[in-house]
């Protein structure tokens, strides 16, 4: 793509999963050149989970939304031959970025460590996201994480089992902290020409974001557990069923509680101890039932419409489909579209800049004659021999 605060930017991915294909698809939403790595005989397993939407086996669909806007070389780092392709395309490529989350213990066998790269361009800022950091080879994954992080022991109702986020956040998290510190690399390296290592692991990025409850629990003796839709210390807080659907009421101080009780319809419910949270909390229970008695007979856009205008936090339970159509989310889309089938993919734009201008994601290899040929000058006749031998 052209354009963006990161145009100019290189990146090299050896990428695979979830967490570095999002991280270096947000650096392409800036503007970054990325170009995907991948062994032509074991892709990226994400190429094949999903529904088979383009007829094609290495193209399906949970593979396509963190890919767009990338290109895409097959290489095999396993051979000696291919180890020295990666050090010519780090240098004719002028790469800046180089970036990997394969295990560490795979650093030395693929060539892909540290010194071995930044002697080819000292400059060079390597990324390497791992499990637990590059000292400890345990094998990771985010639901594995989101255990290991305390995650799970804050999600899910108070009573029921641990339960795993909707989203892969251990993922996303990791890749959002590997973003900030490629950009901050990038400045240091504008202003002092030092390249740099940069080690991501995903463990310590979730627990970072543990600040409150780890303070609280461990220094502070003040346990932080499951309260399923309801807040430990807020309330009421909570999702409630309307006629047709489901509202997620959310009172975070005295004042909004007083609106909401000015209301006729929650009028009842505008009682001297429920004035301060402290009472509405010690009570949680039975304001719990009585406030879903109110709104059990309203329909929900009636309930939004005079929660808002009395400025009580409040939403309707989205549908991701009701998530699209909702116009402070629309005009922030972009669609993506395949030149070759005409598939169309919608996705959320990042939440500052410029929409971006992004391509479809590369099929396995769909770049290998651009850059190998290209960049690197071999000619048809040494691309074939490559592939014949399986380097590429």
């Amino acid at each position: 793509m052209a354009g963006g605060l990161l145009a100019g930017i290189t990146v090299l991915s050896l990428e695979q999963a979830t967490t570095l294909p999002f991280l270096t698809y947000r650096l392409a939403c800036d503007g970054a050149r990325v170009i995907r790595i991948e062994n032509a005989e074991r892709p990226d397993p994400n190429r094949f989970v999903g529904q088979d939407v383009l007829g094609e086996p290495a193209m399906r669909s949970y593979f396509l939304p963190n890919n767009c806007g990338k290109e895409a070389i097959t290489l095999n780092l396993g051979h000696p031959d291919g180890r020295a392709l990666l050090h010519e395309l780090i240098g004719k490529l002028r790469v800046d970025v180089f970036a990997s989350n394969q295990r560490s213990r795979s650093y030395a066998r693929l060539g892909i460590e540290p010194g071995q790269l930044r002697a080819v361009k000292p400059d060079l800022i390597w990324l390497g996201i791992t499990g637990f950091g590059p000292d400890h080879d345990e094998a990771a994954y985010d639901p594995v994480l989101q255990a290991r992080a305390g995650f799970m022991e804050l999600t899910g109702d108070a009573a029921g089992f641990p339960m795993a986020f909707g989203l892969p956040m251990v993922d996303l998290g990791a890749a959002e902290h590997g973003y900030s510190e490629v950009v901050k690399a990038l400045y240091r390296r504008a202003t002092t020409g030092e390249g740099a290592r940069i080690d991501v692991s995903m463990l310590a990025s979730a627990v970072s974001w543990m600040v409150a409850p780890l303070a609280l629990a461990v220094s502070l003796g003040e346990p932080v557990t499951r309260k399923g839709n309801r807040h430990q210390f807020f309330a009421p807080v909570d999702v409630h069923r309307t006629r047709d659907g489901h509202v997620y009421l959310a009172v975070g101080n005295d004042q909004q509680w007083a609106a909401l009780t000015a209301l006729p319809r929650f009028a009842a419910l505008s009682r001297p101890e429920y004035s301060a949270n402290a009472g509405r909390i010690a009570d949680v229970e039975r304001l719990g039932r009585e406030l879903a008695a109110c709104f059990a007979d309203l329909m929900t856009d009636e309930a939004l419409e005079s929660l808002r205008r009395a400025g009580v936090p409040v939403s309707r339970v989205n549908t991701l489909r009701d998530v699209v159509a909702d116009p402070l989310v629309a005009e922030r889309l972009v669609v993506v579209t395949d030149p070759r089938s005409g598939l169309r993919l919608t996705l959320p734009r990042s939440p500052a800049g410029d929409p971006p201008a992004l391509s479809f994601p590369p099929r396995l290899g769909e770049h290998n004659e651009k850059i190998y040929g290209g960049a690197l000058g071999l000619s048809a006749e040494r691309l074939a021999e490559l592939r014949r031998r399986q380097i590429v």
